[in-house]
C-alpha cells in the first residue's frame, strides 16, 4: 500500500509542476499580467543594466542597488548563455530550468530507502505560491545551491562545504548551512574554495567588495517586522515618508534608524542564541544539519531589516530539505512557512499599494505574514533545541554527616 502511494505521489509531481510553471512562465512573459506592481521590472531594467556593465569586466560601483557578493556576477551574466533570446526571455527559462533541477534533486534523493518525498512536494507547491515574483529575481539559482549542499552534507561534505561557500559568494546567507556541520573536510573545503573564487573576482574585476557599503547603508523596508512600528505610528501622527531608497520601498524619518538598529540587535541575539546552541548541543542525527540550517535561515530573515518576498524560496528550499528527511523536527514550522508565503503574494505585488499606504488592508496581511514568519522562528528553534541539547541536572552534592547523626533519606 505505501509503495502504491509512494507511486502515485512520484506521478503526480512532475504533473504538478509543469502546470504551476507554466502558469508563473505566462505571467513573466506577461502573456498574462499578473496584478499589482510589475515583478519583471528588475530583470527589464536592474538586471539588464547589470549585465551591460558586468560583461566590460568591472562591478556596477556607481550603482547602490548593487548589494550583492562578487558571484552573483555569474547569475546576472548567465542569460549570456542562450544569446539567441532577448535577456530577460532568457534569465526566465534559467530560472525555470533551475527550478526543474531542484525538483530532480529532491526528487532522486527522497526515493532512496529512508527517505521521503515530502520534501519534493514543499518545493511543488511552495514555488508557485509565491507568484511571479520568483521568477523574476536570481534567488531559485541561490536556493538550488544550498538544496544541492545539504543534500551532499552527510555523505560528500567536501562537495557541500565547497557548494555552501559558492552559494555564500553569491547571496551571503547559504554560509549558515555550515551551522551544525561537524565534518572538518566540509570547513575546509569551504574555506578553499571561498577564499579561490573571491580572489579571482578580486583580482579580475574591480569593486567586488563593494556591495559590503551599499548594505550597511539600507533603512526599514515597509515590509520588514520593524516596519510594523511605522505602519501603525502613521495612524498616529508620524511624521515619515515612504520612498524608494538603496533599491526598496522603504521608511525615512524620526525614529527610522533607531527602528533599523533594534533589527540588528535582534539579528544579533539571533546569532547569539545559534552560537550558544551549537555549543550546548550533543545529539546530532541526520537530519539535524538541514533542521538547523532552516532554523538559522529563518531567524535572519525574520529578523532582517528588509524581508522581499524572494526570501521566502530560500525558506521553501530549505524547508524542502528538512522534509526530505521523515525525522525531521520542522513539519509545523514548515507549515507555516508555506502559509506565509501565500499571504505574501498577497501583500506583493497584489496588494502592495495598500501596504505602502498603510491602510487597513496593508497592515492587516504583514501582521498575518510576519507573524506567521514569527511563530515558525520561535517554534523551530524551541524544536531544534529540545531535540539536540539535553535535558541534564547539576548533582546535588553530598551532606557531610556528623558523628551521632544518623543520614536523612530524601
Amino acid at each position: 500500500m505505501k509503495t502504491t502511494g509512494a507511486r502515485r505521489s512520484l506521478a503526480w509531481l512532475p504533473v504538478v509542476w509543469c502546470l504551476t510553471r507554466l502558469v508563473l512562465l505566462l505571467f513573466v512573459l506577461k502573456a498574462y499580467v499578473f496584478p499589482g506592481p510589475d515583478v519583471t521590472s528588475d530583470v527589464h531594467v536592474i538586471y539588464q543594466g547589470w549585465y551591460g556593465v558586468l560583461r566590460t569586466g568591472t562591478f556596477p560601483l556607481e550603482d547602490v542597488t548593487w548589494q550583492y557578493p562578487p558571484a552573483a556576477a555569474l547569475a546576472i551574466l548567465s542569460p549570456g548563455l542562450l544569446p539567441f533570446l532577448e535577456y530577460a526571455t532568457a534569465f526566465f527559462v534559467l530560472v525555470c530550468v533551475t527550478d526543474l533541477a531542484v525538483l530532480a534533486l529532491l526528487t532522486y534523493a527522497g526515493r532512496r530507502p529512508g527517505r521521503s518525498l515530502r520534501g519534493a512536494w514543499v518545493w511543488v507547491i511552495g514555488v508557485p505560491l509565491l507568484g511571479p515574483t520568483v521568477y523574476a529575481r536570481y534567488d531559485v539559482m541561490v536556493t538550488a545551491v544550498a538544496v544541492a549542499a545539504l543534500l551532499a552534507g552527510a555523505r560528500h561534505p567536501k562537495a557541500m562545504g565547497a557548494l555552501a561557500a559558492f552559494g555564500a559568494l553569491l547571496k551571503v546567507w547559504p554560509a549558515m548551512l555550515l551551522l551544525a556541520c561537524r565534518r572538518r573536510a566540509a570547513w575546509v573545503s569551504a574555506l578553499v574554495t571561498g577564499v579561490a573564487v573571491t580572489g579571482v573576482f578580486a583580482l579580475s574585476m574591480p569593486g567586488a567588495f563593494a556591495f559590503l557599503t551599499f548594505q550597511r547603508d539600507r533603512g526599514t523596508e515597509v515590509e520588514s517586522l520593524g516596519a510594523l512600528v511605522f505602519h501603525v505610528a502613521r495612524h498616529f501622527g508620524w511624521q515619515g515618508e515612504v520612498k524608494l531608497n538603496y533599491g526598496s520601498i522603504e521608511f525615512l524619518g524620526p525614529y527610522v534608524n533607531e527602528v533599523s538598529t533594534g533589527a540588528l540587535f535582534l539579528t544579533g541575539a539571533a546569532f547569539g542564541w545559534l552560537v550558544l546552541w551549537r555549543l550546548l548541543a550533543r545529539r546530532f542525527e541526520e537530519h539535524t544539519l538541514a533542521d538547523a540550517a532552516f532554523v538559522a535561515v529563518l531567524m535572519f530573515t525574520t529578523t532582517s531589516r528588509v524581508i522581499s518576498p524572494q526570501y521566502m524560496v530560500w525558506l521553501v528550499g530549505l524547508a524542502a530539505v528538512c522534509l526530505y528527511f521523515p525525522g525531521s523536527r520542522m513539519r509545523l514550522p514548515v507549515v507555516l512557512v508555506l502559509v506565509a508565503c501565500f499571504v505574501t503574494v498577497l501583500e506583493f505585488p497584489l496588494y502592495f499599494a495598500n501596504v505602502v499606504a498603510s491602510d487597513g488592508l496593508g497592515i492587516t496581511l504583514l501582521f498575518l505574514r510576519n507573524g506567521l514568519l514569527v511563530a515558525a522562528t520561535l517554534l523551530a528553534a524551541r524544536a531544534l533545541w529540545r531535540a539536540t541539547v539535553p535535558r541534564t541536572l547539576p548533582a546535588v552534592p553530598a551532606q557531610p554527616v556528623r558523628a551521632g547523626e544518623t543520614p536523612v533519606s530524601s
